[in-house]
């Protein structure tokens, strides 16, 4: 059988644009693997909002990262993208962090460069840490992936487009290093247009992950593929509509508090959980 990193590979590495569906726990990855995805990703919102009942803040541990991580790589056989936050801390903590990580199984995983702790990416207030200092930990976490498996994926999130003081040439500029520190494919958080996706992806010679969600425009598959957009994340669908689902549910029959007006209690709910 084809180890689920080089199976993940194959799909980067490859000519076709795929989608990688959020899941939160390993009943949600095998619906995503029935459903017939190649790919999925653990999602740090998902897991943070689901295990914790709190919001994605930098609250999720890594010991919690890799609990989950190995639950969900045991129980499916496609290849699984890791939500590792900022690494834990600095370029040491990110070298445990990769090794854990890939020790549970994962196909990928990616490291962003926010300050820790992180916030969600299409919030406002969020800050980065040095350009120098994010691209050290793609380094450290790019040393250990190629003594343990080549194949794992490393891909690295950069938020400087929408953090404070951010702009589209923020964000290109880390895109760049991070490439140029290991990085197999870019993560490029908040873009706001079809220009900046296209131009993003024009700049860089590794491929880019886009998160179809918040700030950044809903656009279809097709017209992803046709800028050239590899992976497409859709990080917190599975979950927003598992949660939609349950509450619905839960508003049937006498009673239940949900009942009292079910949408905008929901609709609250999950913007309080962003």
């Amino acid at each position: 059988m084809t180890k689920a990193s080089t199976a993940m590979r194959r799909l980067v590495e490859g000519d076709e644009i795929f989608v990688r569906p959020g899941c939160h726990d390993a009943l949600s990855a095998r619906i995503a693997e029935a459903a017939g995805f190649k790919a999925i990703a653990m999602s740090g919102y998902a897991v943070s909002v689901s295990l914790l009942g709190k919001p994605d803040v930098g609250l999720i541990t890594l010991t919690e990262t890799v609990r989950m991580c190995r639950y969900i790589c045991n129980a499916v056989e496609i290849p699984v993208m890791v939500d590792a936050d900022t690494g834990y801390g600095n370029a040491i903590n990110v070298m445990r962090t990769v090794d854990e990580i890939i020790n549970a199984g994962a196909g990928g995983l990616f490291i962003e460069d926010q300050v820790d702790p992180k916030r969600c990416g299409h919030v406002a207030g969020k800050q980065l840490v040095s350009i120098e200092e994010a691209a050290g930990k793609i380094r450290a976490a790019d040393k250990v992936r190629r003594e343990m498996d080549p194949d794992v994926i490393l891909m690295a999130r950069t938020d400087g487009r929408g953090a404070l003081g951010g702009s589209f040439q923020e964000s290109l500029d880390r895109a760049k290093a991070y490439a140029d520190a290991g990085a197999d494919i870019i993560f490029p958080e908040g873009l706001i247009s079809e220009e900046e996706i296209a131009a993003m992806v024009e700049a860089l010679d590794v491929p880019i992950s886009y998160n179809r969600t918040g700030v950044s425009p809903m656009l279809s598959l097709v017209e992803l593929e046709k800028l050239g957009v590899r992976m497409v994340a859709n990080a917190i669908g599975a979950f927003r509509a598992s949660s939609r689902a349950l509450w619905d549910h839960l508003g049937e029959a006498d009673g239940p508090p949900a009942q009292i007006n079910p949408k905008a209690q929901l609709e609250r709910f999950l913007q309080a959980a962003d």
